[in-house]
């Protein structure tokens, strides 16, 4: 199955220093096999991730905080 990301959000978060970072959320989106159509039909999935501007995955850990999956950074949105 195809998939492709839409940008659902930007936003700040800060650093555990109090530095400011770009988030960007993002929605999977899927081709809808049943469709013909022209243009192709995309439809969510229900799965949202989340990203630093420079395109480090975020792990959510929940009430607006996230850590960074490679550096461990902590944010907290802004």
């Amino acid at each position: 199955m195809e998939r492709q990301l839409h940008l659902l959000e930007t936003f700040f978060a800060v650093d555990e220093h109090g530095r400011p970072h770009k988030v960007c959320g993002y929605e999977h989106l899927a081709l809808s096999p049943a469709s013909p159509a022209w243009p192709p039909q995309w439809e969510p999935t229900g799965i949202v991730e989340y990203k630093l501007e420079h395109g480090e995955a975020l792990v959510a850990q929940g009430q607006g905080r996230w850590r960074a999956a490679t550096s461990g950074m902590q944010l907290s949105r802004a």
